[in-house]
């Protein structure tokens, strides 16, 4: 089998929570005996299938950003209430299908491939009540997977060897892989693309990167200039850079009982360095499964929980935002879209507060051109809030290396210019 014919990965991240909305056609990669490189397409980025943002204007860009950051943060809710309708599960279309999408390259067949099999109910990951497939009359092993908005797709839990270009001469081969053969699916949103499915990145053990039995993977977003995503390289295992531990910061991850998110300790949040000072506990995961911070590249801005105990956190970040920008005399102007701090946008300001993340043993620290959003003549700092979570999205993690170290259980980041890393 193939994945030429495309895959969009499902972050959580990519916080990168459990699943990235990555898509790929795969460019290209490069891999090491323990090492892969894939060239992905962050949704409607130029070379994604999905692309079509470049024909809307800048406040639609913005809309749609925000649209799907709520959606995203309504998806981490359902997977915190209902844990076993969401997994980090790798899949395509397969024949025959009964309830197929469009989509404009063919539909894979697996009598085709003569590595093909379905999954036996034997197997540990068709047994047990934490199973991403069950087994069904005790002879087929099969799939059924939920996303935001009501998108569903079930099928047969297959295996198969999965095929990446190692360079422009070679292929890499990936024996075994576990993935779900759709038959049928609904409302899924990147019908009549080239996409046929998605690639699935998380902490569980049906994920690509646990099959991969790489315990590290890697990305690096270039700047999202004009409000446009840019490509990015995903990198895993060996092929992971090895920063040195002057420019490195690691935070642990925190585990959420039935939760695969990837959750970190926030201690607290600073601006224009001007701490804060919640009291502890303020960013912790409450008795009801809301709550606590994610990295999720998922959500394409940050999100501020203002549902925090004793205190509106959102609120108070704002205000100090606020108090910021009224020093330095800058005009407040009407909120855009869900954006409510906006300001005009002097010549040649760029006095832009950053913005810091205190994780446990390790300060994140935004630089404050990418805390916001432009417009012609305008700026809004690009935080929006909500009663479910604190989510560290894509936009704040521009020129960030980010290592996702499974081994280790933690994060780690460092300042990098990132265009450099998609070539």
């Amino acid at each position: 089998m193939s994945l030429s014919h495309g895959f969009v990965t499902s972050k959580a991240l990519f916080c990168f929570c459990v699943m990235l909305l990555f898509q790929h056609p795969f460019w290209f990669s490069t891999s090491s005996p323990t090492g892969l490189s894939l060239r992905a397409s962050v949704d409607d980025s130029p070379g994604s299938p999905l692309y079509r943002i470049e024909s809307l204007t800048i406040d639609e860009r913005i809309q749609r950003f925000i649209n799907i950051t709520n959606a995203r943060a309504n998806y981490l809710h359902l997977a915190t209430v209902d844990p076993d309708s969401i997994r980090g599960l790798t899949w395509t279309q397969c024949l025959p299908c009964q309830k197929c999408f469009q989509q404009r390259l063919p539909i894979f067949d697996p009598r085709s491939s003569t590595t093909y099999a379905l999954l036996s109910c034997d197997h540990p990951l068709c047994q047990g009540t934490d199973s991403a497939f069950e087994c069904e009359d005790g002879r087929v092993c099969i799939y059924n997977a939920r996303y935001a908005g009501g998108a569903l797709t079930g099928g047969l839990a297959s295996v198969d060897t999965f095929h990446f270009p190692a360079d422009r001469h070679r292929i890499g081969s990936y024996p075994d892989i576990i993935y779900g053969c759709s038959h049928a699916s609904q409302d899924i949103f990147f019908q009549n693309s080239e996409v046929s499915g998605i690639f699935g990145l998380s902490k569980q053990p049906e994920s690509f990167i646990s099959q991969f039995s790489a315990s590290r993977f890697s990305y690096c977003f270039a700047p999202f200039d004009d409000a446009l995503p840019r490509p990015l390289i995903l990198k895993f295992g060996d092929d992971v850079p090895r920063l040195p531990p002057p420019l490195v910061r690691t935070t642990l991850f925190i585990q959420v009982p039935g939760d695969t998110h990837f959750h970190l300790e926030l201690l607290d949040i600073s601006v224009a360095q001007h701490r804060i000072g919640f009291p502890t506990g303020t960013f912790q995961v409450r008795p009801d499964g809301r709550g606590g911070c994610v990295i999720d590249s998922g959500a394409l801005i940050t999100v501020i929980d203002s549902n925090t105990p004793g205190v509106n956190a959102y609120v108070q970040v704002m205000r100090v935002f606020e108090a910021y920008y009224g020093s330095k005399g800058l005009v407040r102007i009407p909120p855009r879209q869900d954006l409510e701090l906006c300001y005009q946008l002097p010549p040649n300001f760029k006095d832009f507060a950053t913005l810091t993340f205190h994780f446990n043993g390790a300060d994140y620290t935004v630089a404050g051109k990418f805390v916001n959003y432009f417009y012609p003549g305008v700026f809004c700092v690009a935080i929006i809030d909500s009663n479910v979570a604190t989510l560290l999205g894509a936009w704040q993690q521009q020129n960030k290396r980010i290592i996702h170290d499974l081994g280790m259980g933690a994060l780690q980041f460092s300042d990098e210019i990132c265009n450099n890393d998609v070539g």
